[in-house]
C-alpha cells in the first residue's frame, strides 16, 4: 500500500527545522554511534532532544571563544560530530566551510586561505596535517579544535563541557541568535572535475527550499533508518543529513565501502542516498548472490510475474523476493541515486525486487536537486521532474529538442566566492545555466544527455556525449568502470578518433577468466565493444580501446576527472 505523506510546513532556514524536529521527534534516535573498546561493540543512541542540546552546548562555545559572525572549516569522515559541528555553526550563524577530507596538504591549505576560515574542526586521523597547517602559519587559523580527544588540541568533548556550564550560568546569546536565511551560510568548494574547483557561496535558505521540494515527493517516513554513505562535505551529503533529521529519521554511519552488506544488516537500514557507482556495487553483488545460487532464470521469470501484478496494482515483490532483501538486511526498500547519471539498468533492477528507487539532478550551485523522481513521477532514463519550486528550461536547443539546461528557483545559489567573472558566467538574469546538456520529453520528464565539457564533437559536426556509450560499456561483466573520449586522429588533425579507456573488473576476472592474459582479456572485451557497436549509428563507433588495471583518476564523490586522465593518456 502507498504511504500516505504527512502534509510538509516550510520552513525558511535550518534553525527553524531542527527546532521543529526536536518538538516533533524529542524522545526518537536522530543518530547512533558505534563504540569500539578492547574488542567490544556498544552503540549510542542520541536522541533529537540530545542532538539540539549537544548543538547549543557546542554553539555557546564556540561564541564565547569569538566566533559569532566568524567562519569554521569542518574536516573528517561522516560522523557524528561532524555533524554536530555543521549544525551548530548553521544555528548560530557561523559560516560553515565543508572541506575534503582526501585533500592533498597544498589543497587543504590554498582552501582553508581562500575561504578565510578564523577556526577549524577535524578528525583525528588528520592530526599530522593540521599541524603542520598550524606550524607554517600561512592561514588566518586562530583555533583547532579536534572531533575527538587528542592531547595537543582541545576537543569537541571539552567544549560540549564548557558550553553545558555556560549555559547553566545563563548565557544565551547563542540560543537567540537571529538567522539571516538570504546571507552567505555556507562555503563549499566543488569538486573541480574539469576546472579549478570553486567555492560555492549558499544561503540557509538555499537548502531549506530544496529540503522542502524534497520532502514533497519522496516517500521518507519518520520510522526510517538511513545510513550516511554520501560525504557530508559534498552539497548533496549535508543537505540530505538535515533533510533526513527534518523527516525524524534515524542515521547511522558506514564503517567502509567494504562492509556495505554487513552495516544493511547490522542497523536494519531502511533508506539511503547514493551515488551510482555505490548503487551498482550493491547490486552487483546481489546478482552475484542470485548467479551462485543458480537462482538467475528463477528470479528473471518471477519478475516478469511481479511486473505484470504491478499492473493491476497488486504488489507482492517484497514477498516475491523476501530471500533476496534478507541479504541486504531484509528493511531497505527506498534508495535515492544522486551525484551522477545512473545506469537505468540498475534503478529498474532495484525496483524490479521491490527497493523503489529514484534518482535526482543536481549541482552544487542548486544546493543540489533540481530535478527529481518519485512514486508518481518516474520514467526509465529521465531524472524526473522539474523540483516545484524551480522552473527549468533548455535553451539553444539543436534539431534533436537538446540544449543547455538552465534553472531558476530559491535554491539557486548567491554566487562563487571571490570569483565575479565565473560567477557571470552562470548566472544571467536570474537564470543559472548548469553546464549539463539535456531535453524534456512531450509529459515534461527531464533527460540529461551530457556535460557541455565533456561533449565530444566530430570534424563532420556530429555530437556524442560519452556517458551515453560509458554506461552501455559498464554493463559489461568485465569492466569495472570505463571513459569514453575523443583522440586525435593521426592521418587527419582536424578529426578526433573516438576511444575508450577501460579499468578492467579484478574480481570477475579472478573468478572467471584467471588463465587469461591481459592480452587476451583485452581481446575479449575488444569483440564485445565491437558487438556494442553494432547497435549504434557509425559516428559512435568506437575505434580504439586502452586496458588498464588502474582506477580512474575520481573526485571523493567518484565523478572521473576527465582532464586528468586525458594528460594521462596522452602522456603515455
Amino acid at each position: 500500500m502507498k504511504f500516505k505523506k504527512p502534509e510538509i510546513k516550510e520552513l525558511d532556514n535550518i534553525k527553524e527545522i531542527i527546532y521543529s524536529s526536536k518538538e516533533e521527534y524529542k524522545d526518537s534516535i536522530a543518530f547512533v554511534i558505534k563504540h569500539k573498546e578492547d574488542g567490544k561493540v556498544n552503540y549510542e543512541d542520541i536522541t533529537y532532544e540530545r542532538l539540539l542540546e549537544d548543538i547549543n552546548k557546542l554553539g555557546t562555545a564556540l561564541y564565547q571563544m569569538g566566533f559569532k559572525g566568524k567562519r569554521i572549516a569542518i574536516i573528517g569522515k561522516n560522523r557524528y560530530e561532524w555533524a554536530l559541528a555543521h549544525l551548530s555553526n548553521l544555528l548560530g550563524g557561523i559560516v560553515s566551510v565543508p572541506l575534503d577530507k582526501d585533500l592533498q596538504y597544498d589543497e587543504l591549505e590554498n582552501s582553508l586561505i581562500r575561504s578565510k576560515a578564523d577556526c577549524i574542526i577535524f578528525d583525528e586521523k588528520l592530526t599530522d596535517k593540521i599541524e603542520k597547517i598550524k606550524n607554517e602559519n600561512k592561514t588566518q587559523l586562530i583555533e583547532f579544535i579536534c572531533m575527538g580527544d587528542n592531547d595537543k588540541f582541545k576537543s569537541v568533548g571539552q567544549l560540549l563541557k564548557k558550553g553545558e556550564e555556560l549555559l547553566e550560568k545563563g548565557k544565551k546569546e547563542y540560543l537567540e541568535a537571529k538567522i539571516n536565511e538570504n546571507g552567505m551560510n555556507i562555503l563549499l568548494f566543488t569538486s573541480g572535475t574539469t576546472s579549478k574547483s570553486k567555492a560555492v557561496m549558499l544561503s540557509q535558505k538555499n537548502i531549506a527550499s530544496n529540503i522542502y521540494a524534497m520532502r514533497c515527493v519522496e516517500d521518507i517516513r519518520n520510522t526510517d533508518t538511513n545510513i550516511a554513505f554520501l560525504p557530508f562535505h559534498h552539497i548533496f551529503g549535508s543537505t540530505c543529513l538535515i533533510m533526513m533529521l527534518a523527516c525524524g529519521v534515524k542515521t547511522v554511519f558506514p564503517d567502509g565501502l567494504r562492509y556495505i552488506k554487513q552495516n544493511l544488516n547490522e542497523y536494519k537500514v531502511s533508506i539511503f542516498v547514493g551515488v551510482p557507482v555505490l548503487n551498482e556495487a550493491i547490486y552487483k553483488a546481489i546478482m552475484k548472490e542470485i548467479e551462485k545460487q543458480g537462482k538467475t532464470k528463477l528470479i528473471k521469470t518471477a519478475i516478469k510475474v511481479s511486473n505484470f501484478l504491478l499492473k493491476l496494482h497488486i504488489d507482492i515483490r517484497r514477498k516475491l523476493f523476501k530471500q533476496v532483501l534478507s541479504a541486504l538486511g531484509g528493511e531497505l526498500r527506498f534508495v535515492i541515486s544522486g551525484g551522477a547519471p545512473a545506469d537505468p539498468e540498475v534503478l529498474q533492477g532495484f525496483n524490479d525486487l521491490g527497493i523503489e528507487t529514484v534518482q535526482g539532478y543536481g549541482l552544487s550551485e542548486t544546493s543540489p536537486v533540481i530535478a527529481m523522481e518519485s512514486y508518481e513521477h518516474r520514467r526509465n532514463g529521465s531524472v524526473g521532474i522539474p523540483a516545484l519550486n524551480d522552473i527549468i528550461e533548455i535553451v539553444d536547443k539543436d534539431d534533436k529538442g537538446i540544449g543547455d539546461i538552465r534553472v531558476k528557483g530559491p535554491n539557486v545559489m548567491l554566487g562563487y566566492y571571490e570569483m565575479q567573472e565565473e560567477t557571470k558566467n552562470v548566472l544571467k538574469d536570474g537564470w543559472f545555466y548548469t553546464g549539463d546538456l539535456g531535453y524534456f520529453d512531450e509529459d515534461g520528464y527531464l533527460f540529461i544527455t551530457g556535460r557541455s565539457k565533456s561533449m565530444i564533437v566530430l570534424k563532420n559536426g556530429k555530437k556524442i556525449f560519452p556517458e551515453e556509450l560509458e554506461t552501455i560499456i559498464n554493463r559489461l561483466d568485465l569492466v569495472e568502470e570505463c571513459m569514453v573520449f575523443g583522440l586525435p586522429d593521426e592521418n587527419d588533425k582536424n578529426d578526433i578518433k573516438l576511444s575508450v579507456k577501460i579499468v578492467y573488473d579484478r574480481e570477475i576476472t579472478k573468478e572467471k577468466y584467471s588463465d587469461k592474459s591481459e592480452d587476451e582479456l583485452y581481446k575479449i572485451i575488444w569483440d564485445e565493444i565491437k558487438k556494442i557497436n553494432t547497435t549504434f549509428p557509425r559516428y559512435k563507433h568506437i575505434q580504439n580501446m586502452i586496458l588498464s588495471s588502474e582506477e580512474l583518476i575520481k573526485t571523493t564523490t567518484k565523478k572521473v576527472k576527465r582532464q586528468e586522465e586525458m594528460k594521462l593518456i596522452l602522456n603515455k
